[in-house]
C-alpha cells in the first residue's frame, strides 16, 4: 500500500542552473468536480500550452510555472489520498514526466514548522502515477469552504510539442459514515536551507561531499507516521537527528545512477509496529541533506527536504497563521506574484476530455 500523501517535488540536473522564462498566459479556469458516489473531488486544469523545453550545456531551462489557480474545497471531510492524471485534448494519457511539479497550496492553514502557508500535497516527474492512499485509520481534516491554490510546471525535454495538455488531480474523501472517525494528520514539511526566508530556499553544492544542516524546534508535539524526502540531483541522502544526542532518527536514501543524478526517493512508514517516531515541543532537531558531487563543477540550485505526514497530540493546538508575519508576507507574495486565476463548478466531463488509461 502506498501509505505517503506528500511526493517529492522534481529534480534540478546536477550541471543545471533554472532559469525564468517570461510567464505564460493566464490558463483557463479550474474544473471542480464532486463524485458524492465514490467519495471524490476532482480538479481538472487546462489546456496548457506545452513547448519543448528549450535546454543548453550546463544549464537547464524550464517553463515558467503557471499561476497560482485557487479554488474553494468544497466539501467538509478527510482526504485520504489521490492521484494525478496527464492527457491531451483527445483525452489520450501523457507521460507523468512532462509535469516538472504540481503544488496544492492551503490558505487557510500554516505549516508545521514554518509560519508559512500549508503545501497541502504535490506530485512531480518522478513521482508515483497511481493511487498514493492512507490507511482508513487516519486523514488530513478538509472543511469546505478553505482557500486552496494549484500551480504547476511543465518540462518537455524531449519533444514535441503539446498544444493542449491537461492534468486531472482525484482527491479520495473518506466515508462520512466512517466509525469511528480518522485521526487528524497534517503535512510535515522540512527544508535544510529555507531558514528565514520560504522564497528562496536553493544552494549550491562543490564537488565531492557536501553536508547542509537545519536546526529547528517543534511548535508542538506529536508522531511522524510516514516520511519521504525531496533531493535535487548529487544528493544521497536526508535524515533528521536528535540535534542533543546526535542520534539518527529516520533517514532517507536516494537511489541515484552513477553521474549522481537522483531517479527515486522511498518513503518510510514510522507507524508499522508502533505509533511512529514522536517529537516534543520545545526539543532541539536537526534536519541534514547529504550530497555527494562527482563532477568537478559546483551543481547550482540545489534542494533538500523531508516531508510526511504528522499526528499532534493535540491537534486544536496546532498553529495559528499569522497575516502579520514577515515569513508568512514572503510567502504570500510569491506564490501570488505570477497572477491567480479562479474556479468553476461544472459537472462530470463539461467539455473536458477525460483521460484513456493505459494498462
Amino acid at each position: 500500500m502506498r501509505l505517503s500523501l506528500l511526493v517529492t517535488l522534481s529534480l534540478i540536473p546536477c550541471l543545471a542552473a533554472a532559469q525564468q522564462p517570461p510567464m505564460p498566459p493566464q490558463p483557463p479556469p479550474l474544473h471542480v468536480q464532486v463524485d458524492t458516489a465514490h467519495h471524490r473531488v476532482l480538479i481538472t486544469g487546462g489546456p496548457y500550452r506545452v513547448p519543448v523545453s528549450p535546454e543548453m550545456p550546463g544549464m537547464m531551462m524550464d517553463m515558467a510555472a503557471t499561476p497560482v489557480q485557487k479554488f474553494a474545497f468544497p466539501v467538509d471531510g478527510w482526504l485520504q489520498g489521490f492521484r494525478i492524471d496527464l492527457f491531451d485534448a483527445h483525452g489520450h494519457a501523457l507521460s507523468h514526466r512532462l509535469l516538472h511539479h504540481l503544488i496544492v497550496v492551503n490558505f487557510s492553514r500554516r505549516q508545521f514548522i514554518y509560519p508559512a502557508l500549508e503545501r497541502l500535497l504535490g506530485v512531480a516527474e518522478e513521482s508515483d502515477t497511481g493511487d498514493l492512499r492512507v490507511p482508513r485509520t487516519i486523514g488530513v481534516p478538509m472543511r469546505a469552504g478553505q482557500g486552496l491554490g494549484v500551480y504547476a510546471m511543465w518540462h518537455n525535454d524531449s519533444g514535441p510539442e503539446i498544444p493542449a495538455a491537461y492534468w486531472r488531480l482525484i482527491l479520495y474523501m473518506a466515508n462520512p459514515s466512517l466509525r469511528p472517525r480518522p485521526i487528524d494528520v497534517l503535512p510535515a514539511y522540512l527544508d535544510v536551507n529555507i531558514q528565514t526566508n520560504p522564497v528562496e530556499n536553493r544552494f549550491n553544492v562543490p564537488p565531492g561531499h557536501f553536508e547542509i544542516a537545519y536546526e529547528f524546534s517543534p511548535p508542538l508535539s506529536g508522531h511522524l507516521l510516514v516520511v519521504t524526502g525531496h533531493l535535487h540531483d548529487c544528493g544521497t541522502l536526508v535524515k533528521l537527528v536528535d540535534a542533543a544526542s546526535g542520534k539518527t532518527l529516520v533517514q532517507v536514501n536516494a537511489k541515484r545512477d552513477s553521474l549522481g543524478h537522483v531517479l527515486s526517493i522511498p518513503r518510510k512508514l514510522l507507524a508499522i509496529r508502533g505509533e511512529g517516531l514522536h517529537l516534543k515541543a520545545g526539543h532541539r532537531y536537526r534536519l541534514v541533506g547529504v550530497f555527494d558531487n562527482p563532477t568537478r563543477d559546483t551543481s547550482y540550485g540545489a534542494m533538500a527536504e523531508m516531508v510526511g505526514l504528522f499526528a499532534p497530540d493535540h491537534y486544536r493546538e496546532w498553529p495559528a497563521l499569522d497575516p502579520a508575519d514577515l515569513y508568512y508576507h514572503r510567502d504570500l507574495v510569491a506564490l501570488l506574484a505570477n497572477g491567480a486565476t479562479d474556479s468553476v463548478i461544472v459537472g462530470v466531463g463539461a467539455g473536458v476530455p477525460t483521460p484513456e488509461r493505459r494498462r
